[in-house]
């Protein structure tokens, strides 16, 4: 394949994204949470490989005439805040004016929050947390703690999205990658395995879940805490 084909093929994969959002709705509406998780980690698995396929291949050059990033932003929007917002609201987790509460926080937060310039950090991590709710959500499913809890979080979550607090992005954060990139990577099979079983409360799914998010939520701000020296000829060590 010419790089022009291969270029536009990598957006033709970032657009199948909307299909999956769309069938993980269809699912939603249905009640049909353990499916509508499948279809959104489908997605989510999409949106990890898609990126490092876009720079291979540089669709920047050769295919220009579709911006990427946009692309990307849209059907993130879709999979990561509108359908886990809507699921937290019509499954009965949050009950009465909790789940209003929820679904509006949410909505209204990661708008701006997407739309915010300044989201990106220099080592490609993200500045707050990144809206990243189809992973909270599968979570609350998992784990059920309650609607008090799970409000708490949210609330929590939303506000920091806009503090300076690093998050970082398995993928593009090369600082402790190699253990990041493989507890995503978990963190997705668990998913998976949690939605599948149609989240059994004693499958260790949601052990594993819970123990990868709690690192995926964290290791961004110990890097802050703990920031990584560097040698005499400017190499950053404690990478």
């Amino acid at each position: 394949m010419t790089p022009r084909v291969k270029a536009y093929s990598v957006h033709l994969l970032t657009a199948t994204g909307a299909v999956f959002s769309m069938l993980a709705l269809l699912a939603a509406v249905q009640a049909n949470w353990s499916l509508m998780f499948l279809w959104l980690v489908v997605a989510f698995v999409v949106d990890g490989i898609d990126g490092p396929l876009a720079r291979r291949y540089g669709v920047k050059l050769h295919a220009p005439q579709i911006d990427g990033v946009l692309l990307d932003l849209i059907i993130d929007y879709l999979t990561y805040v509108f359908i886990p917002a809507y699921a937290l609201f019509a499954s009965g987790l949050l009950p009465g004016w909790t789940g209003w509460a929820v679904i509006i926080v949410i909505t209204f937060a990661s708008a701006l929050y997407f739309a915010d310039t300044r989201m990106k950090t220099k080592d490609n991590s993200f500045s707050g947390f990144p809206a990243c709710w189809n992973m909270v959500a599968v979570v609350i499913f998992a784990l059920e703690p309650g609607y008090w809890v799970t409000l708490g979080l949210v609330v929590v979550l939303a506000g920091a999205m806009f503090t300076p607090l690093k998050f970082v992005h398995p993928v593009r954060t090369a600082r402790w990658r190699r253990v990041t990139l493989p507890v995503a990577l978990a963190w997705t099979v668990f998913a998976a395995w949690s939605a599948w079983g149609d989240f059994h409360r004693e499958s260790w799914a949601g052990t594993g879940l819970l123990i990868a998010s709690v690192y995926l939520l964290l290791v961004g701000i110990m890097q802050q805490v703990f920031p990584a020296t560097r040698d005499r000829s400017g190499r950053a060590s404690g990478v």
